[in-house]
């Protein structure tokens, strides 16, 4: 296969990555290693080495940890109820067939349903929603920032 298609495919990989932090379908931070191993690999290890490799894969493993942390400190910080965490989990799916509007809110309607389910009390339900939703959001944004120092580590040894 030609170089200059593997280098669109791994910069595709990337861009996908990137898409996947904010659509929970695409494994995003996964996405965006795949394609900086890909490009490591087109240049047959040389720019890219092992080091900036393990320092890639270990801000990838912090990214997928943060993801799973986040959203659990703020549901728990609230007092969470384990049908909150599920119905987050729910909004959270529900969420992919509504566009990023559907993606970014549903799981603040989901864990506030699943709350008020399990305890029937309107405050608490709506107080623990929007926790879980900012520990969401919170782990977003750190994934993002993650991903970035990713591809800032991989562009940085390709220039060098």
């Amino acid at each position: 296969m030609n170089d200059t298609l593997l280098w669109i495919l791994s910069g595709t990989l990337i861009l996908a990555g990137f898409a996947g932090i904010v659509l929970p379908a695409l494994p995003g931070t996964l996405l965006v290693f795949a394609g900086i191993v890909l490009g490591a690999w087109i240049d047959d290890f040389t720019r890219v080495g092992w080091v900036a490799l393990a320092a890639i894969a270990v801000l990838a493993l912090l990214a997928w940890a943060m993801d799973y942390v986040a959203a659990m400190l703020g549901a728990k910080r609230a007092g969470a109820s384990r049908l909150a965490i599920a119905g987050a989990v729910v909004g959270t799916v529900a969420g992919i067939f509504m566009g990023l509007v559907g993606v970014l809110f549903m799981p603040l309607v989901g864990a506030a349903v699943g709350e008020f389910i399990a305890r029937r009390q309107h405050g608490q339900a709506l107080r623990v929603g929007i926790a879980t939703w900012l520990g969401l959001l919170a782990g977003m944004l750190a994934k993002f920032v993650l991903a970035f120092m990713m591809v800032g580590i991989f562009v940085f040894a390709l220039a060098v």
